[in-house]
């Protein structure tokens, strides 16, 4: 297990580079398996030297591309495939190990993304308007291609949209993708909320 003070979604690309010596041992031991490994939120505390605390859902990464640097080091690109849910964690050997599960999405109720949508047409005028009242120019924000997949849709639209890694976990700890779409759509309030404040 990685634990990092960021949130990696299935579908995500992760690049890191690893230089602590039980991350690297790590990576050593994936790249001579499946070269898979598990990602979670750190809760409180640093990446570095452990007695963090650690969130109970993460994400498998899988490592696609790696560069073994001069003195050990690796830079890794890699890629969120299945969520998991920590059924124990294990004592750091010498990098953390936990038992682990794949939880795969509930089946769910088709939900209505006009509402989301709307809130993200919101937050991109606001942002605009902030921007240009500091003097900035507003940023492009990408054109949305929706997966047909409900699950997949979900995630794709935690990925894009402007989210802290608070909610992020929390999209990624909804049980399926009708609960996902309605967290992502009260964080986007949140956020809209936000921008007004700093827009008085």
């Amino acid at each position: 297990m990685f634990p990092l003070g960021a949130v990696l979604l299935p579908g995500e690309e992760l690049p890191l580079r690893v230089f602590e010596p039980r991350y690297r041992q790590m990576v050593e031991q994936c790249l001579a398996t499946d070269g898979r490994f598990g990602v979670v939120l750190i809760e409180r505390g640093s990446e570095v030297g452990g007695g963090d605390v650690r969130t109970d859902v993460g994400t498998v990464a899988l490592i696609d591309r790696y560069v073994r640097r001069p003195g050990g080091e690796f830079t890794l690109i890699c890629r969120g495939t299945d969520r998991v849910r920590i059924e124990r964690w294990l004592p750091d050997d010498p990098y953390p190990l936990a038992e682990a599960e794949n939880w795969p999405d509930e089946v769910q109720p088709a939900v209505d993304l006009i509402p989301l949508l709307s809130r993200r047409g919101e937050i991109e005028r606001l942002a605009a308007r902030l921007a240009r009242s500091e003097g900035g120019r507003p940023r492009a924000w990408p054109k949305l291609k929706l997966p047909e997949n409900p699950a997949e849709r979900s995630y794709y639209l935690a990925r894009a949209l402007p989210l802290s890694d608070v909610d992020r976990h929390r999209a990624l700890a909804a049980p399926g993708p009708a609960d996902r779409v309605r967290v992502l759509t009260e964080a986007l309030d949140d956020v809209i909320a936000t921008l007004r404040f700093r827009l008085q």
